[in-house]
């Protein structure tokens, strides 16, 4: 899967955000993606102290870009430009104190075009990551959410992965039918970008009617809308998980369906349940989980644990790069 990724990013070249530069997982990270030649790390915070901290640690930075927001040459026009994109929310001298903050220094680096992407959360927590993204590089036109999802990869006995994407299951608490129908379709785009041909399942304890309740008739009118705006992809609900992949049940559940049985795309009625099944994936179906990857931003933004270590950084940076 990561060939693909790379190989996209080969072909045209990406600047990615860290928005911790001294973290020894972000150096650590930096400094394998630099020997690849196909993605250039921007590390934010002082010169010196990143420079020393790699060198403490044994990794080589040599051809990463180092921004430190104390000494950045083109603040004003910087300062000007959150002025203008928080539409009088904040003053020049709030964005000029804000701007010295890493996480929104560096989302401000996307939104001028200077950098693609970013990767930040090593040490932020996820809000403060998706907040500065939500206010300067906003949603892409259309979109009315931001959403997430996970992209799972499990290896074939017989060679080759299982590729799996699972959403929403870390932004939205309980989204609406429309909601949903946003979330399925970015995480269709997502999945595909991943070699993903998205067969999806709207999850409910109910297939087709066999339960009851306002629950049922969310993900059901849910699964209705996302067929009207998507024709081209296989789509179907309310489905149980059982009757989503397993053949056999779909063949007693519902026959007639050309999704059930052989589902890949899975979206979650509500980000309990989508947290829960991602985890229950990862941790009893041996499944590695990427994410969360977050959806409908103007340019990719995502967010790490920050229990995170150095390889995951490494490739949750080209998830994000590659998205770009």
């Amino acid at each position: 899967m990561f060939g693909k990724l790379i190989d996209i990013l080969k072909k045209n070249p990406k600047k990615i955000v860290f928005t911790e530069g001294t973290d020894p997982r972000i150096l650590e990270a930096s400094a394998r993606l630099l020997s690849g030649t196909f993605l250039t790390p921007v590390l934010i915070g002082n010169e010196a102290e990143i420079r020393a901290a790699a060198e403490d640690a044994g990794f080589n930075i040599r051809g990463a870009e180092i921004y430190d927001p104390e000494t950045y040459d083109q603040m004003d026009a910087m300062v000007e430009k959150m002025v203008e994109l928080r539409k009088g929310k904040m003053t020049a001298d709030e964005c000029r104190a804000t701007l010295r903050k890493g996480n929104y220094f560096g989302t401000m680096l996307v939104a001028m075009g200077i950098a693609d992407s970013l990767l930040g959360g090593a040490t932020y927590s996820t809000a403060d990551t998706v907040r500065p993204a939500l206010q300067l590089v906003k949603t892409k036109p259309g979109n009315k959410i931001v959403s997430s999802c996970f992209i799972l990869v499990r290896p074939y006995a017989t060679g080759g992965n299982m590729v799996l994407a699972m959403a929403d299951c870390a932004i939205n608490i309980d989204p609406t039918e429309d909601e949903l129908v946003e979330i399925a379709s970015e995480t269709v785009k997502c999945a595909q970008i991943f070699g993903v041909d998205p067969k999806v399942a709207f999850l409910s304890y109910s297939t087709f009617g066999s339960g009851k309740g306002p629950a049922v008739d969310k993900m059901r009118n849910a699964a209705e809308k996302a067929k009207a705006a998507m024709p081209e992809v296989p789509i179907e609900g309310e489905l149980q998980f059982d009757a989503a992949v397993s053949p056999r049940v779909a063949e007693t559940k519902c026959p007639e369906s050309a999704v059930a049985g052989y589902a890949n795309t899975f979206i979650f009625p509500d980000i309990s349940a989508g947290n829960i099944g991602y985890k229950i994936a990862q941790r009893l179906g041996s499944f590695e989980a990427y994410g969360p990857i977050l959806l409908g931003l103007n340019a990719p933004i995502n967010d790490l644990s920050r229990g995170c270590n150095a390889q995951e950084v490494y490739s949750m940076a080209i998830i994000t790069a590659a998205l770009a």
